[in-house]
């Protein structure tokens, strides 16, 4: 069926069982804004709920995956965190989890830069593949914050303890090959070959019975989404103590005057 806008934000393609939902701000990299995070939060829910769709790939529109949260936002002192009072109080809240509990493989596609958000929630992938230019790193330490998307559990518990210290505490730059060798990513792909490769492989995944993807999944979740849970709202209560300090506030104004030079 053809490409459908179900927000401005959000793109949405279907073919034979598999959704690909694509975040569509290239302008500004992918960077969530309000907007995007409740569009990819309301896309993943309805992909949940239509029996038609088997497999979901997650991927961004542009040269960049995602940027992460829209740094120009949370310098007006509209973070994504600071009004998450409980759950899926906000959009952010709600994206986070609607993609840890989501029922049906879920893939991404990494086509590009990854920042932030646009690392961290590999770790709520199935699986992924990451195109051969793509670059990731999560500034936490160095923007005065701390991590989210219940990456302060899912990193180690996939990558090691070790290596995910080194994405979360020094903010490293990760290439294609160190994601894979992370054990975030199952293959690194040419740039030109991203969407076919992943598309592929999800048409694989959905030729099996819906019962089976969802049964196979919810069993592999039940040992952790209850802790994956936990440390969202503990995630959460730290980025509101972080966000608006003078550490936060310094990278900020730094971020900004670098924009500018």
């Amino acid at each position: 069926m053809p490409a459908t806008d179900t927000a401005e934000v959000i793109l949405t393609h279907d073919d034979v069982g598999v959704r690909t939902i694509t975040m569509n701000r290239p302008d500004r990299l992918n960077a969530f804004n309000s907007a995007l995070f409740a569009g990819l939060g309301d896309a993943l829910d309805a992909a949940a709920e239509d029996d038609s769709v088997r497999v979901v790939v997650v991927t961004g529109a542009g040269r960049a995956f995602s940027a992460g949260a829209d740094l120009e936002e949370m310098g007006r002192g509209r973070s994504p965190a600071s009004s998450a009072s409980g759950e899926g109080q906000n959009p952010f809240d709600k994206l986070q989890a609607v993609a840890e509990a989501f029922p049906k493989p879920l893939i991404g596609a990494v086509n590009g830069l990854g920042v932030g958000l646009g690392f961290t929630m590999l770790g709520y992938f199935d699986f992924c593949f990451v195109a051969q230019s793509a670059r990731l790193r999560t500034p936490f330490s160095q923007l005065g914050l701390s991590p989210e998307a219940s990456s302060s559990y899912l990193f180690p518990l996939r990558m090691g303890w070790s290596t995910a210290a080194r994405a979360l505490m020094l903010g490293d730059w990760f290439d294609a090959e160190d994601v894979v060798a992370s054990g975030l990513a199952q293959k690194v792909v040419p740039d030109d070959q991203l969407q076919g490769v992943t598309l592929a492989f999800a048409k694989r995944l959905a030729e099996c019975p819906l019962q089976s993807l969802v049964a196979t999944k919810a069993l592999m979740l039940r040992a952790h989404l209850e802790a994956i849970r936990a440390v969202r709202s503990l995630e959460r209560d730290s980025l509101q103590r972080l966000v608006g300090t003078e550490a936060n506030r310094e990278a900020l104004r730094a971020f900004a005057s670098r924009r500018t030079k």
